[in-house]
């Protein structure tokens, strides 16, 4: 297979893996949005084992992280290798609004969707509204005063 040299994206490769030390986690993309009384996540994880994901809660701070290994065979000869490798983290304020037992995920086609759903003290509600008139008791004296006094 041949491929075609571009000095400049060489260049940016040999600044990137300079840069780059391949310690700290990478990020991954994500969106992020609510849907009815539930928010919603979905992580870009492309290639990822499932097996290596990891979504944890404590307090309120949402943990997602990952791990992709790629194959490094001993006698092979790269022709271009752009696949990052490594741990992959996401950390998130959940607030105080969430049902932390509800929260779920699943991972379908190389992306992470996890559910949040809202507590049921933080959904909207109706206040009922009372009225500050209170009827008041009227006596009816029943001994009308006679005329001829």
């Amino acid at each position: 297979m041949a491929m075609k040299f571009d000095p400049f994206r060489e260049l940016d490769r040999v600044a990137g893996a300079l840069m780059d030390s391949g310690q700290g986690p990478r990020l991954m993309p994500m969106d992020l949005f609510r849907e009815g009384d539930t928010y919603v996540m979905h992580a870009d994880l492309p290639g990822i084992d499932p097996g290596s994901i990891d979504v944890d809660v404590d307090g309120q701070l949402l943990t997602i992280r990952a791990e992709r290994t790629l194959s490094s065979a001993q006698d092979v000869k790269w022709l271009a290798r752009e696949r990052q490798s490594g741990s992959f983290l996401r950390q998130l304020n959940i607030g105080q609004g969430i049902d932390r037992d509800g929260i779920a995920a699943s991972y379908d086609n190389g992306v992470l969707s996890v559910t949040i759903p809202v507590s049921e003290r933080a959904k909207p509600r109706k206040i009922q509204i009372e009225s500050g008139a209170r009827p008041e008791t009227v006596t009816v004296n029943e001994e009308a005063p006679s005329a001829k006094e």
